[in-house]
């Protein structure tokens, strides 16, 4: 079976490296708040671009800390309400509403699955005080026209970075283009530690200082609170297990994009719709990192079942929409066709930076003898 992601095999590039810098941590003897956190801090915001990166203890912690620290510097009160796609995973709306504010869910952009445009568009009200831009699967939402219509009316613009280390525009890494972003460095994401990990980045000053006082207990001083504040901290050991990781991340984002254009080109089935164009290049791919490569098919789990037959191990992200989700029930009688539609019919085919050309073989040819009912 070739599996949807073999992190054992991803881990084992590096395993030397990996065990020296644990070692080191546990030689070290300080193993919270230490050189290695500080160390990590510097080289991610340095890799995004940006002036500050404050690690927490995993993604949702980086947004709803995000939301926090904009509540306590006055941008943001209760009930503010906060644009949001409707197709993102429930994670990003709950940062949202632990913080008390009002997640306005709106349609994707078929094309892309990240925000529509129109739709932010039409959803902004007086009560409208930030946007959430998704990047999701890795692609770059547009961040451009998000910006300019944020500066018109005045509105924070909050990255949801989890599934995009590393993508960009222009040169411009996601993470810099928001006001400030939330990372997630989950074991699977494409820039993964051996546990929970997070971070925010920022450049703004004020911003970051609130933030990493929230996640410090509200501690900006030890034994002194500024504010009711939380436990989520990079530990060292995990912060020591980025830096190792840090350093390869480009060349195993090399290699998802070219095991993207092989499927692209590869996969003739008509019953599959592609995510990226079939003339794409390592040039255009600039706006995608390929956390996930999703394909869409109305046969979804016909196809499925006929993969894992094949010997290919596929998953669905995201089986059900967050408006669907018990967690939301007050949303369960609204509808949003696209992202019910997007959440029916998409599948996620392997794309691991280190499987074989052979590999990538075998997928496309199961996903070309695959035959629609």
């Amino acid at each position: 079976m070739i599996p949807f992601l073999d992190l054992k095999g991803i881990n084992a590039q590096y395993r030397e490296q990996l065990i020296k810098a644990a070692i080191d941590v546990i030689d070290s003897g300080w193993y919270i708040q230490g050189e290695q956190v500080k160390a990590f801090e510097e080289e991610f915001a340095n890799y995004c671009g940006t002036k500050h990166a404050i690690g927490v203890a995993n993604g949702l912690d980086a947004l709803i800390l995000i939301f926090r620290a904009y509540k306590e510097l006055g941008k943001l009160k209760m009930g503010d309400e906060v644009i949001v796609p409707a197709n993102t995973y429930i994670a990003s709306i709950l940062a949202v509403t632990e913080n008390g504010l009002k997640a306005v869910l709106v349609e994707p952009d078929e094309s892309s699955f990240n925000l529509s445009l129109e739709a932010v568009k039409n959803a902004i009200s007086p009560n409208t005080k930030a946007i959430l831009a998704v990047h999701l699967y890795g692609q770059l939402a547009d961040m451009p026209t998000i910006n300019a219509i944020a500066k018109t009316h005045s509105l924070l613009v909050i990255e949801d970075s989890a599934q995009a280390h590393g993508v960009s525009l222009d040169g411009k890494k996601s993470g810099n283009w928001g006001d400030a972003a939330g990372f997630s460095f989950y074991p699977g994401k494409n820039l993964g530690a051996l546990g929970d990990a997070g971070a925010v980045t920022t450049n703004d000053d004020e911003l970051a200082q609130t933030i990493r006082s929230l996640g410090n207990y509200g501690s900006h001083k030890k034994y002194e609170n500024l504010y009711q504040g939380v436990n989520s901290r990079l530990d060292e050991l995990q912060a020591a297990l980025l830096r190792v990781k840090i350093k390869h991340l480009d060349v195993d984002t090399s290699r998802r994009k070219n095991i993207a254009l092989a499927y692209v080109k590869g996969i003739q089935n008509p019953a599959i719709q592609q995510p990226i164009a079939a003339e794409s290049t390592l040039e255009t791919l600039e706006i995608h990192v390929f956390h996930l490569y999703v394909i869409r098919t109305e046969q979804r789990e016909a196809l499925q079942a006929y993969l894992s037959a094949a010997g290919v191990q596929t998953l669905i992200h995201y089986p059900i929409p967050p408006h669907q989700q018990q967690a939301y029930a007050r949303w369960n009688s609204e509808c949003y066709p696209l992202t019910e539609a997007i959440h029916q019919q998409v599948l996620s085919l392997p794309i691991s930076p280190v499987m074989s050309d052979e590999e990538v073989n075998v997928v496309i040819e199961a996903c070309n003898a695959f035959q629609a009912d």
